[in-house]
């Protein structure tokens, strides 16, 4: 009985955009780094922020604020890069999501997330997977395997060189690459 209730707890990252506070499950998470230096690539979308060497790979990043209709914030002391692996149509990109801090990661279980509200036909809100709550505020949960459009991702494997940001090795790969 026990297991069975492990297996409907889900684990998020939280982390902040503003003032509000977003979550990705945290299958989707590779790493969580501090802010490196960006390489800006002309004639991107606003949103793309640019590119970041990760153990020798360009990886895109996105400025996720701009992402979600945000305006620009200033990158501070807690700016993080969440790597993140997107799933579209059976291939996977990596990409660094740019938000303003990271906080932790948390446990809801099915019973505690709200489904996502509905905006109208104006908006589209399908990449929320839902609404979850920490004590009196809301986390809004976000599908990452949704936020991105087929051009946008093509853009970013564009980006990363023909596709190179998909053999980004783990950071435990890394670790054995460098020894052998």
């Amino acid at each position: 009985m026990a297991d069975e209730a492990l297996k409907d707890i889900n684990q998020f990252l939280t982390f902040t955009l503003g003032k509000e506070i977003f979550a990705l499950d945290i299958g989707t998470v590779r790493e969580v780094l501090e802010l490196t230096s960006i390489t800006k690539i002309p004639r991107t979308p606003k949103f793309m922020r640019g590119v970041i060497n990760l153990r020798g790979h360009a990886v895109p990043v996105v400025d996720m604020r701009l992402k979600l209709g945000m305006s620009k914030g200033e990158d501070t002391v807690d700016t993080c890069i969440i790597i993140v692996e997107i799933e579209y149509e059976g291939e996977f990109t990596i990409m660094g999501a740019l938000v303003d801090s990271v906080r932790e990661v948390f446990e809801m279980t099915p019973d505690t997330i709200e489904p996502a509200p509905k905006m109208g036909a104006a908006i589209n809100a399908e990449y929320i997977k839902g609404m979850g709550r920490q004590n009196e505020q809301f986390i809004i949960i976000i599908d990452i395997n949704k936020i991105f459009s087929a051009e946008e991702l093509a853009i970013a494997k564009n980006m990363a060189g023909l596709g190179g940001a998909d053999r980004v090795p783990a950071p435990e790969e890394a670790a054995a690459q460098a020894q052998a």
